[in-house]
């Protein structure tokens, strides 16, 4: 297995533009930074500050609603400035705000430094997605998307480990490894990535900073990607509840503990890695929006399962089932946000869709909260797959109103 996908590696290097694989390299880089502290934050806070898990679930949250703001900011100035400048300064103020995280000795200034570092965080995130879609092709999009899935997952079996070995040692350790990864990061985009924003048309003048940010109400305008984002956020809100609330529903109502759980993602993430790249060849033949349908239905009974059965061995089938879902959606998911957007607006367009994965985290675990403080909890995941049912039908009834246009066309074998 592990042959066949060292060969199907290489059969992509040579069939992807040469410029695609620096930033592969690089991104694998900088999530190592990302996955080495993200996993341990929550525990840094209720240890550092002793504080309860309300705190740190506040102080994560505010991570995304800042967030929010700074990949709107980011998307509108990757459209005015281009990718790379934004890029490696959001890297280096990225670097200075969570090394501020590390170094902060009171809860009341933790929480400002949690909006500032969230802020930048996700400013550069529209950037990111922008560059790819400058540097592949519509017929390349959806695997390229597929492959840097894999590379971040790899990254999630690294990074852990050795944020584990440091915290052990001093959890300010993952603030400064991150904080010097991330400035590693910008002097390698600085001298190895080349710009890929599209350059104006001749005769063309440029949008003012006032008119690119107004540009949001033309993104905002297009009623067929509203529908996608609206939809995606449908099921988005299910699926972050498989990264918190589901490790609390385990333990309270079946009694695994954190290592069983953690073998749960550990299965999932080496799901991606073993197949990922075999699906994202598969699917794009066939049309997006029915890929999205197809991915969704995975999601209905994946989620179901875990409000109908008992067993451990059912829970890894069921995670498995979300996976697959997963391996199909998340990057047929971007390759249609970029295939939506207009060249010179993609930044705005990848801005908007960030919202499929912001609105979720802000918002997805205190709803979920709700319902298992006050109701059956197996009532949050069988109404959870009724969701992604609802999501799985606009789907379909998008590929019936899009999946003509040439632009949402699947590959022609």
């Amino acid at each position: 297995m592990l042959n066949r996908l060292s060969q199907r590696f290489r059969s992509f290097q040579r069939e992807f533009p040469r410029a695609f694989w620096p930033v592969v390299a690089v991104s694998f880089v900088d999530g190592i930074g990302r996955t080495l502290l993200f996993p341990f934050f929550a525990l840094y806070v209720t240890q550092r500050f002793n504080v309860g898990a309300t705190q740190a679930g506040l102080v994560l949250g505010m991570f995304s609603v800042s967030g929010l703001l700074g990949s709107m900011v980011g998307g509108a100035l990757t459209d005015r400035i281009g990718r790379k400048k934004l890029i490696i300064v959001g890297l280096v103020c990225s670097a200075l705000t969570t090394l501020a995280l590390g170094l902060v000795n009171e809860m009341r200034w933790l929480y400002v430094v949690a909006l500032v570092s969230g802020l930048f965080g996700e400013l550069a995130g529209p950037a990111h997605q922008a560059m790819i879609a400058d540097i592949l092709p519509e017929k390349q999009r959806q695997e390229g998307f597929g492959i840097l899935r894999v590379v971040n997952n790899l990254t999630w079996i690294v990074g852990p480990s050795i944020g584990g070995l440091l915290a052990g040692w001093s959890f300010l350790y993952l603030f400064i490894s991150d904080a010097v990864i991330s400035c590693i990061v910008a002097v390698l985009f600085f001298f190895y990535i080349a710009e890929t924003k599209p350059k104006p048309v001749e005769g063309q003048a440029q949008e003012s900073l006032g008119t690119t940010f107004a540009g949001y109400a033309t993104v905002l305008r297009d009623m067929p990607f509203v529908a996608f984002i609206l939809t995606s956020i449908l099921l988005g809100m299910v699926y972050i509840q498989m990264y918190g609330t589901l490790s609390i529903f385990l333990r309270d109502q079946h009694g695994i503990d954190p290592q069983g759980f953690g073998l749960l993602m550990t299965t999932s993430g080496i799901t991606v890695i073993l197949f990922q790249l075999w699906v994202s060849r598969v699917i794009k033949w066939r049309p997006p929006f029915l890929m999205m349908a197809l991915g969704a239905a995975f999601y209905v009974i994946g989620f179901s399962l875990f409000g109908l059965v008992a067993a451990y061995w059912l829970f890894v089938g069921a995670i498995i089932v979300i996976t697959i879902g997963e391996m199909v959606i998340v990057p047929t998911a971007s390759a249609l946000a970029a295939n939506f957007a207009p060249e010179a607006m993609r930044g705005r367009y990848m801005a908007v869709f960030s919202l499929v994965w912001a609105l979720p985290a802000a918002l997805g675990p205190a709803a979920a909260g709700f319902v298992l403080d006050n109701y059956d909890p197996n009532l949050l995941w069988l109404g959870g797959g009724l969701v992604c049912a609802v999501a799985m039908a606009f789907y379909y009834y998008l590929h019936l109103r899009l999946g003509r246009q040439a632009k949402f066309a699947p590959q022609q074998q």
